[in-house]
């Protein structure tokens, strides 16, 4: 019996190891250090050691503010780094370290600390007293914007037009990112082109007169490509980036465009350029030989080796095409796509008019939805130039962004897709007012709360507005932004969460 007594008091020495050290004034916070990673101004780093392993969290809130935060536990270590993210430049915080967990926990005293003024490259009046700029329209989220010039960043910015995370490369610039399945980043980097004339914002009268004709491309880098990728986490730290232009891959698959996204396995999906030499005889054009410019879909690992690709000509049918002589420079000018539930491709085709779905792993095309397509639709919500195909959260409604050439108004638009019946039931149509006339890039996506976020890219303007069109919030910018992306409070849940 003594032996067995004995037993068990080793045993639950054993298991309360840390919890006695936890209770001992010896087993103190040795150290903290308050650092700003890659000098920001809206983020700090906290560094903890203790005399013996144990979780820590950071509580912290703004002074003087309402609600606090706290991060998700650490593992049990001596040394902790933990990041405080989503802070407000030039504003003063407190903060405690909080050791071990429940009602074993030990904590700091209260400590303070003052993040400096934002980087003056960031200092824009994103909102201006005389637009509407009602924070509440846009709920407790950010939007994400991209800058394609040097340096390049992302931005998040929240409904009170301040800058709450960024991530900024000095080389090249940003021209579109996506959230991955694990949370990240990732975003196609663009080498600064000469021309600038779809970078800067221009007036309604400008963008009214633009000669209605579809086609866009200028070279093979055009606006909208990019030579390189890059995955970056919340934190801000880049995990990996390829320069595709610097790999010995087909030269096809050195330049990418308009669109990127990251697929459950890892793998991204981005748009090329793929051509095909013809004779022209062949097709009653002509004499000689020329070259068609399409596009395709390339698929890479974080290398940059090319996993596989799907060309739209592996599906087009070039002797029945009308507009082949008109449109060859540029025949469909995808602008993007997003995954369907299925894991298919729902691709944006402007030249068409319409989207179409194509298998991811066959390449064949399933079918085409719009202006002279296979569903049956409401001919009022036929959608011209479009851009941004997306599904909701639920992948229940379609939504894009109608840029409107032909009748010179912009507009988001949401169906509910019958593929079985080939239906199409128009579920929102939200004009932007005339004056937010878009005729190239933008995009449309429905907020939580029921309104909508719309990018008029060649006016410079982001807003939110609610279903019926009204404006509730708009931020102006001194660029033309291809496109502004959602992001939920939610998305930080792995890093810290809300507390009163």
């Amino acid at each position: 019996m003594k032996r067995k007594l004995f037993f068990l008091f080793l045993v639950l020495a054993a298991g309360c190891t840390g919890l006695y050290y936890l209770l001992l004034p010896e087993n103190a916070i040795t150290g903290i250090v308050l650092t700003s990673p890659r000098n920001t101004a809206v983020q700090e780093a906290v560094t903890v050691s203790l005399r013996h392993p144990a979780s820590v969290t950071v509580e912290y809130w703004e002074k003087g503010g309402a609600g606090k935060f706290r991060t998700v536990p650490t593992p049990a270590d001596t040394v902790h780094s933990i990041d405080l993210l989503l802070l407000k430049a030039g504003h003063t915080y407190e903060y405690r370290v909080v050791v071990g967990n429940g009602i074993f926990s030990r904590s700091s005293g209260v400590l303070s600390f003052k993040t400096r003024e934002q980087s003056p490259w960031l200092v824009n009046k994103w909102l201006h007293e005389e637009k509407p700029h009602d924070a509440s329209a846009l709920g407790d989220g950010f939007v994400l914007l991209c800058f394609a010039r040097k340096p390049g960043y992302m931005a998040m910015i929240d409904g009170e037009g301040e800058v709450r995370w960024y991530w900024q490369v000095e080389d090249i610039g940003v021209r579109v990112a996506n959230f991955t399945p694990r949370g990240t980043l990732v975003a196609m980097l663009r080498p600064p082109v000469q021309l600038t004339s779809n970078d800067v914002p221009q007036s309604h009268e400008t963008i009214a007169a633009e000669e209605i004709k579809k086609p866009m491309r200028r070279g093979q880098l055009g606006f909208a490509g990019g030579t390189a990728v890059t995955e970056v986490d919340l934190t801000g730290k880049t995990l990996w980036r390829v320069d595709l232009d610097k790999l010995e891959n087909d030269p096809e698959y050195r330049i990418i465009h308009h669109e990127i996204r990251m697929d459950e396995q890892g793998y991204i999906h981005t748009l090329t350029r793929p051509k095909k030499i013809i004779d022209l005889a062949e097709y009653g054009l002509g004499c000689g030989t020329d070259t068609l410019s399409g596009d395709g879909i390339l698929v890479i690992d974080s290398l940059g080796t090319p996993v596989r690709h799907w060309s739209c000509w592996d599906v087009w049918d070039i002797r029945n095409d009308p507009y082949l002589e008109r449109y060859m420079y540029d025949r469909f000018h995808m602008n993007g796509f997003c995954f369907d539930t299925d894991g298919n491709y729902l691709v944006s085709v402007p030249i068409e008019d319409q989207l179409w779905k194509v298998d991811a792993h066959t390449g064949n095309l399933l079918w085409k939805f719009g202006r002279n397509g296979d569903f049956q639709m409401d001919t009022a919500s036929y959608f011209s130039f479009q851009h941004s195909p997306y599904l909701d959260a639920e992948g229940r409604l379609t939504t894009l962004f109608d840029n409107g050439l032909y009748k010179q108004c912009s507009r988001a638009l949401s169906f509910r897709l019958d593929e079985e019946q080939k239906t199409a039931q128009t579920v929102l149509d939200v004009p932007l007012p005339k004056e937010k006339y878009t005729s190239r890039m933008g995009n449309a996506c429905l907020l939580p709360n029921g309104n909508l976020l719309q990018t008029s890219s060649k006016t410079g303007a982001v807003v939110v507005t609610d279903p019926e069109g009204k404006i509730l919030w708009e931020i102006n910018l001194a660029y033309a932004p291809y496109r502004a992306v959602y992001v939920p409070a939610a998305t930080f849940s792995r890093y810290f969460t809300r507390v009163e």
